[in-house]
């Protein structure tokens, strides 16, 4: 019996020993990189480490020094100058999974880490210090410097490193979200079956403020519950539809409020100066919306996007499940002011204007601005109802080389004008009158030049087109078919006007001088597929003091 007592005891000693022997090798260099080795070579990670520390004034903690470890012919996921693994009984169950975790000094990027694959460490609490945090393939790309806060508990998974089930505090020195700047972070929440509740959020943003409240659910579909944002200051090299695809490319976005104060956005080719917004109770989803009880107030300095240019505009619409309440738009516009108030309905997507007003205008009419009046309207926009509108003293300008055109001191009223259906730009039905003090038709000049229409689901009616040209007066009347061909009728008599006054309107010149009295009868088609001359009939008496000269042209060409 003595002898098993003895050589227990020595087992126990040489045993005793072999762990203090291999508790003082890993220690030391060698230990540190034979034990990188063997998990490198045991398994799918690789490990790299500098030392191994262990102090018996802290038991339970061991400390790894220049950590590295990542995915075997991979870069590091993780890159630390110093791990505080913490130790507790339940490693005997589960050696990875430890009291705690503290990175110190140390990068995390996320873009080296596989696919469907996760980190196999999981920690009662994950402790940062210090870390710079890169997640560059995220559904909103990351980049955090000087990153402090904890994880509780840290359990990471694929698709989630946080964890499905986890409260965190963090801070951040310096984050970039999807491109824009922040500094001085702060985020309070937690994740609970894969739904992100972030209680608090705050941040230094492009020279302003941030604070708020949001979350996530498992689906993607984010819900803003306070946001607030005052004197920013933001400068992107985005256009402004890339600056808002992310509201678009997630599934939804609930704003329960949403305020700017005294706010500048500047991109390439748009901007928008001291914006006060504030917007409640709506959800977007894609290029669509949807709200029960939802309010747009808004007003800025100017908003430019490319070319369009809005001064002082303000804007105040209510949403519902039927549509949008515009009860205020008005704005400064190319030297001039806009007024408008409405509404848009879902059912049928009509644009209803109660009233519209426009006054002061000095506007010239961009290139291609016919190809714009025959484009089909985007799919929300099936048609245009204008109740009323007035215009009062505005300048229209048309540059076009092929038929230039000005109009001063434009006037006009219309009622009911139905301006677009079936995606289509129209005169569709209404009555409209306008009158202006001079106008310029392709370098032939114009006094007092007016018009008054009415129009129907056949015809535009021109019941009163008159002017004044040299010492006589032209007047005529009109009317347009509203099918495909748009067959137009043409009546023009002028009394007193220069004999060639229809020259630079495309009749051929006449062998006559001096003023005359003319009787114009033509048809044609306004069809947007060929010019009117092309297919134009119609006949010509002009009328002087010693001549007269009769004219008949058929398909475009005088006999």
């Amino acid at each position: 019996m003595k002898f098993l007592g003895k050589f227990f005891l020595t087992l126990l000693l040489l045993v005793l020993l072999a762990l203090v022997v291999l508790y003082v090798l890993l220690q030391t260099q060698w230990g540190a990189g034979w034990f990188s080795r063997w998990v490198s070579d045991k398994t799918a990670w690789h490990l790299s480490l500098s030392k191994i520390e262990h102090n018996f004034s802290s038991p339970s903690h061991i400390i790894l020094d220049d950590f590295s470890f990542g995915h075997d012919g991979q870069p590091a996921v993780l890159v630390a100058k110093r791990v505080d693994l913490g130790l507790a009984l339940v490693q005997f169950s589960d050696p990875l999974h430890f009291s705690s975790i503290e990175v110190r000094d140390g990068e995390i990027n996320l873009a080296n880490q596989t696919p469907d694959t996760t980190l196999p460490m999981q920690a009662n609490r994950l402790q940062l210090n210090n870390v710079h945090i890169e997640s560059p393939h995220s559904a909103l790309p990351l980049s955090a410097q000087r990153v402090n806060g904890g994880i509780v508990p840290w359990k990471p998974t694929p698709d989630n490193m946080p964890g499905s089930d986890a409260q965190f505090q963090m801070s951040a020195g310096s984050l970039t979200l999807n491109g824009v700047p922040a500094t001085n972070v702060l985020l309070q929440g937690s994740v609970v079956k894969r739904q992100l509740m972030l209680n608090n959020i705050g941040a230094d943003l492009a020279r302003g403020s941030m604070t708020g409240s949001a979350g996530r659910d498992a689906q993607g579909n984010w819900k803003i519950n306070q946001l607030r944002l005052n004197d920013i200051r933001l400068q992107t090299r985005q256009t402004l539809s890339e600056f808002l695809r992310p509201l678009r490319e997630v599934p939804s976005v609930s704003i329960n409020r949403l305020d700017m104060t005294d706010a500048r956005l500047q991109g390439p080719d748009w901007a928008v100066t001291d914006l006060d917004l504030t917007l409640k109770n709506i959800t977007l989803r894609g290029d669509d919306w949807q709200s029960e009880d939802g309010s747009l107030a808004m007003n800025a300095g100017n908003f430019i996007n490319g070319s369009f240019e809005l001064n002082d505009p303000i804007v105040n619409a209510e949403f519902s499940a039927q549509g949008v309440q515009l009860t205020q738009f008005s704005s400064r516009w190319v030297n001039g002011v806009i007024r408008a108030s409405g509404s848009w309905t879902r059912s049928d997507k009509r644009l209803t204007l109660d009233d519209v007003a426009v006054a002061g205008l000095e506007y010239t009419l961009p290139q291609n601005w016919r190809d714009r009046w025959q484009a089909a309207l985007p799919d929300w926009l099936d048609s245009v109802l204008v109740k009323r509108a007035t215009a009062n003293r505005n300048l229209i300008i048309d540059i076009n080389p092929a038929f230039p055109f000005q109009m001063t001191a434009l006037d006009g009223s219309a009622d009911n004008l139905l301006l677009a259906r079936q995606h289509q730009w129209g005169i569709w039905s209404g009555k409209a009158s306008f009158n202006a003090a001079e106008a310029t038709f392709n370098r032939t000049d114009l006094r007092h030049p007016s018009i008054a229409l009415s129009a129907s689901d056949q015809q535009i009616q021109v019941s009163e087109m008159s002017a004044f040209n040299g010492n006589g007066l032209l007047e005529g009347t009109a009317t347009v078919g509203q099918d495909a061909q748009r067959p137009l009728t043409l009546n023009l008599k002028g009394q007193a006007v220069p004999a060639n006054v229809l020259e630079n309107w495309g009749w051929p010149a006449l062998p006559l001088s001096g003023n005359s009295n003319m009787q114009l009868q033509l048809k044609g088609s306004l069809s947007a597929a060929a010019p009117l001359r092309s297919g134009a009939e119609g006949s010509l008496s002009v009328t002087t003091d010693t001549q007269s000269v009769q004219q008949t042209m058929r398909g475009g060409q005088v006999q």
